[in-house]
């Protein structure tokens, strides 16, 4: 069993930085790309940004510069710092990780976390 936990949402002021965290843990193998996701009410999820296990990141062009990915492959956790904050960031955002099981050794993509709030309001 694998587990996705994340960390560190809340209420931030505009122009205000929050750094969410998600840890994986269980029966990991292995894992590859890591990703966030955000979901703002009535919306569809997006992807906001991606890292490759070798650290190579994409991000969605509405948060490029403001936002920064980074993960760290010993603790098996991926970080989003989230920098000059807009209302338009508020969101649901979600982990994802493509994870590879000790049962398994297959790559699957459909490992979430639980999602974790980040409002940006004044």
């Amino acid at each position: 069993q694998v587990q996705l936990v994340e960390s560190g949402g809340g209420l931030v002021q505009p122009g205000g930085s929050l750094r969410l965290s998600c840890a994986a843990s269980g029966s990991i193998f292995s894992i590859d790309t890591m990703a966030w996701y955000r979901q703002a009410p009535g919306k569809q999820r997006e992807l906001v940004a991606v890292v490759s296990r070798e650290d190579n990141t994409n991000y969605v062009d509405s948060v490029k510069d403001r936002f920064a990915i980074s993960r760290d492959n010993d603790k098996n956790t991926v970080y989003l710092q989230m920098n000059s904050l807009k209302p338009e960031d508020t969101a649901v955002y979600y982990c994802n990780a493509w994870i590879a099981t000790l049962a398994s050794r297959r790559y699957e993509s459909n490992y979430w976390g639980q999602g974790t709030q980040v409002t940006v309001s004044s």
